[in-house]
């Protein structure tokens, strides 16, 4: 083979034809490109964004506004927590309780319609009975804090001075303490002890037996 046939078999080999299907790629190829660049650098061409999430219109404060179920559920999520720090605070004040103080610890009636979740109505009900029920147990436990200490006071003085009060009998419930025992005031010796003036204090510790 010849110098010039060899030039020309590999002249031949790298001008051969590209395939039609990449032509026709190229060619759709080139036509978006220069469709985009037209498009950007025509006048007035708008440019299409996603669209944006569009928040609820704020209220008078500024806070967006929720929608009523969610409204529902924080109004809901708040009476719950109020109802359980006003059950807690209940709690605190039964471990104080005395079985004397007659106390009435029952809460709201709601319906009894089973086991179910509370509408907000009934919250509000419950909420509004436990913390009426905490002030009045309050005051009822402050009423009888006083006593007591009017009480303790009143001990002491039957302690320093028998005599001036006799036949005073002063309970250890009286003071808020428990059991049964008791302080009395009580004249020695029977008769002559109460002719003569000589009184002391006599101390109960025990509780009467059971008949």
């Amino acid at each position: 083979m010849s110098v010039t046939d060899a030039s020309t078999s590999r002249g031949s080999i790298a001008s051969a034809p590209e395939p039609a299907c990449d032509r026709r790629a190229g060619a759709a190829e080139h036509a978006r490109a220069a469709g985009s660049r037209h498009a950007l650098d025509s006048p007035g061409a708008a440019v299409h964004a996603p669209p944006a999430l569009t928040p609820h219109a704020p209220d008078a404060a500024g806070a967006p506004l929720l929608a009523p179920a969610d409204r529902e559920a924080a109004a809901r999520r708040t009476l719950r927590s109020q109802v359980a720090k006003l059950e807690r605070e209940l709690a605190a004040l039964a471990a104080r309780a005395r079985a004397r103080d007659a106390i009435d610890w029952t809460v709201a009636d709601l319906p009894p319609s089973g086991p179910r979740l509370l509408d907000l109505g009934e919250l509000e009900r419950l909420r509004d009975d436990l913390a009426a029920r905490l002030h009045d147990i309050r005051e009822i436990l402050a009423a009888r804090a006083a006593r007591e200490a009017e009480r303790r006071a009143l001990l002491e003085r039957m302690l320093r001075d028998p005599a001036e009060h006799r036949f005073l009998r002063i309970t250890r419930a009286d003071v808020g303490e428990p059991g049964c025992g008791a302080w009395e005031s009580r004249p020695r010796l029977g008769l002559i002890g109460m002719l003569a003036g000589w009184w002391h204090v006599k101390i109960s510790s025990g509780c009467p037996l059971r008949s």
